[in-house]
């Protein structure tokens, strides 16, 4: 028998179908004209669900009508992990279109075979499948419980671009009807039968543990059910929210606490004091990175900790009965969160099921994992009847894992004509990514203050290509010398894990500052510049396509308090291209007035939700850029209300003009994340353009303005 050459490559199937291969884990098609979808990428604001409706309904030939959803639950959804990254398009979405065109096929040889045809005589229309010579049948009248029940095939084809009708299309989201009727879409409005409430009680600052309590006094207050204290895990339950909230704030007082370690000062640049703790890794290197140019130059950037500040505080449910429990939660990885809490429950999986329910805001890993096992926890106490928790305000800013600082340092040689000729990025960061799902421990606030508590997993960043804090640190520009390193520094003094493009934010910040700075001392045009140093002929096209919306000019100087600047990254180097010129005015503060933004994110499959996702990434990155911070004190977060986190209120809102290239016979990218690092140093850039003076550090506040202007 012949042997298979080894160095052939193993065939894989497009995107999660690879690792969830029956079809009917994906789909099924119903006798009531109706076909289910159901995938295990959730719906965070981003309009995936949309887009995926309008890939199955391509290659099924049916009206998007037809298309029934079932909320993602482990249950029965494929696993997919957690919807993060800007993945859900490859991974959900090629595997369900995989599984569609399969469908298809199927219900086509069923109705060759029942009208005693052949394949090729067959059209569908809105699962009408029609002979060429008469007769007719249904994708309804042939469904039946064993088509779908098999693992995929390699051999099928899917539609050519060309003959997409739906994909293409601006379909209107399905999840924005209810939530502009006040329809209650949010696990935030669930309510089921029976249910209480409850409420944890948490300590000042973070590591400390519960000295001493005498819990008598609240267990006797109306409608208090149960109070539960687990080591320094503390919390009560009573009938209706507002007495729960009254005992949380009498434990409160009631509690003594004893202090965890003292907080550093707050300022990024203490990373830099962790040196000697530092696992350096050179992640890029190119020619010889000692190369000396005509002239040297090097700046230094920082970003803060930056809270996700969800506009509602997380807020999940459970329900113990004969010892397994429901959860509903708006967690972005119900699978990986259901290991972690198999773990810290002592029960098998298949004991916890957990079922997605949308939340009221969140890019990234926010709080919505460590309330569902406060939920968890407290419904324990009282089986047989759900418990609702949700955090408070307080809660949610001084818990929630926050996005970590940085410091970035450049440095750079140019010839004698202005071209750079040697690179080099440092960066400095605590991790990205301490999401359930970790090896080597669990990542739930509770599980680290019961009385046997669990330890928490290692914290690390995601490997390249997509990376953590190294994302969008190797530059996509051609530089003929680099060299690009990153610095982990695990421990960190308050938790950092992932926030909406990770350390792709301030990376791509910092690249495209130092962009404009190296432009100017080579007396070159920054849009000019760019091209110069870029061979990506799509990086190019967006490049020039923001400069001709935005009506350039070469060269184009500030007057004092206008001025104008422009970003770029394609988005971990291997999804969406992105280029932003920002329009800024400078008086007491810093405001943004309009926006423009390129985009070229392959096939756009609805590009109405391309272009949503794109014009909100810009309104967070700007309010990230002009005003997010996390403060704290030697002992805790003192960040707690919207007072001392302000965000971009709606009025300060700017224009926002975006173009979408499409590419519709080019892969499909993510595009959700693309915005956060470009239009950063968009408005960075303007600020100097407008003023003459550079802000290396943000957010770009009304005091480190007068602070360069004075430097």
């Amino acid at each position: 028998m012949a042997q298979a050459n080894s160095s052939t490559p193993a065939r894989k199937l497009p995107g999660s179908l690879e690792t969830n291969r029956r079809l009917d884990r994906w789909l099924s098609v119903n006798a009531d004209g109706t076909v289910t979808l159901v995938t295990g990428k959730v719906e965070i604001g981003q309009g995936i669900l949309t887009a995926l409706i309008q890939m199955t309904a391509e290659e099924l030939d049916i009206d998007v009508s037809r298309i029934r959803l079932k909320a993602a639950s482990t249950a029965f959804s494929p696993d997919e992990g957690i919807t993060s990254g800007s993945r859900s398009i490859q991974e959900s979405g090629l595997a369900l279109r995989h599984a569609a065109a399969e469908a298809r096929d199927l219900l086509l040889a069923r109705a060759a075979q029942k009208l005693g045809v052949t394949l090729e005589s067959l059209t569908v229309k809105d699962g009408v499948i029609s002979a060429r010579g008469g007769g007719s049948v249904t994708y309804w009248e042939l469904a039946a419980p064993d088509l779908l029940a098999r693992e995929a095939s390699f051999d099928v084809s899917e539609k050519l671009p060309q003959e997409h009708v739906l994909v293409g299309t601006s379909l209107a989201r399905v999840d924005i009807p209810g939530k502009i009727t006040g329809r209650p879409s949010f696990v935030q409005d669930m309510n089921l039968p029976g249910t209480l409430h409850g409420r944890v009680c948490r300590p000042a600052g973070p590591k400390a543990t519960l000295k001493s309590i005498d819990v008598k006094e609240v267990g006797q207050m109306p409608g208090v059910v149960a109070v539960v204290r687990d080591g320094s895990f503390l919390g009560v339950v009573a009938e209706r929210e507002e007495q729960a909230i009254r005992a949380e704030r009498r434990l409160a007082r009631l509690a003594q606490w004893t202090p965890g370690p003292e907080l550093p000062a707050n300022d990024p640049r203490q990373l830099l004091a962790l040196q000697a703790e530092a696992e350096t890794e050179v992640i890029s290197t190119k020619g010889d990175p000692a190369t000396v140019g005509a002239r040297q130059f090097s700046a230094e950037y920082t970003k803060p900790y930056i809270a996700h500040a969800s506009l509602a505080p997380s807020c999940s449910i459970a329900h113990w009965e004969g010892g397994k429990v429901r959860i509903w939660t708006h967690s972005q990885g119900i699978y990986p969160l259901r290991g972690d809490m198999a773990q810290v429950l002592g029960l098998p999986e298949q004991d916890i099921v957990i079922t997605h329910v949308e939340g009221a805001g969140c890019y990234g890993h926010n709080a919505a994992d460590d309330v569902t096992l406060d939920a968890v926890l407290l419904a324990r106490a009282v089986p047989g009847r759900p418990v609702r928790v949700q955090w408070m305000r307080e809660d949610e800013f001084c818990w929630e894992p926050f996005s970590s600082p940085m410091v970035m340092r450049l440095n750079a040689a140019l010839d004698d004509k202005g071209n750079i000729i040697n690179w080099g990025h440092e960066l400095w960061s605590h991790a990205h990514s301490t999401r359930p799902g970790s090896k080597g421990g669990v990542n739930l606030l509770a599980a680290w203050d019961l009385e046997k508590p669990l330890p928490a997993a290692k914290p690390g960043n995601p490997p390249l290509p997509g990376g953590g804090s190294h994302r969008n640190a190797i530059p996509l520009y051609d530089f003929p010398n680099q060299k690009v390193t990153n610095h982990l520094i695990r421990r960190s003094p308050l938790r950092t894990s992932a926030l909406r493009a990770l350390g792709g934010f301030a990376n791509a910040f910092a690249i495209e500052c130092f962009i404009d700075e190296l432009a100017e001392a080579a007396g070159a045009d920054p849009v000019e510049y760019r091209l110069r140093h870029l061979k990506d002929a799509r990086a190019k096209a967006v490049i020039e396509k923001v400069a001709q919306m935005a009506g350039w000019k070469p060269n184009e100087k500030g007057d004092g308090e206008r001025g104008r600047g422009i970003g770029f990254a394609r988005y971990k180097n291997l999804a969406a291209w992105i280029a932003v010129i920002a329009e800024v005015r400078v008086e007491e503060e810093a405001r943004v007035t309009k926006l423009w933004g390129a985009v070229d994110v392959g096939q756009a499959i609805n590009p109405d939700g391309v272009i949503n996702q794109i014009e909100g990434g810009m309104i967070q990155s700007a309010s990230m850029a002009l005003k997010e911070r996390v403060d704290f004190d030697k002992s805790a977060v003192t960040t707690r209300t919207w007072d001392e986190y302000p965000i971009l209120r709606f009025t300060e809102v700017p224009e926002i003009e975006v173009a979408l290239i499409n590419r519709p016979e080019a892969p499909p990218v993510g595009a959700g994340e693309g915005t956060q690092g470009p239009v950063a140093a968009a408005i960075g850039n303007a600020i100097c353009n407008a003023l003459g003076a550079r802000l290396r550090d943000m957010p770009f506040t009304r005091d480190r303005i007068v602070a360069a202007l004075s430097a």
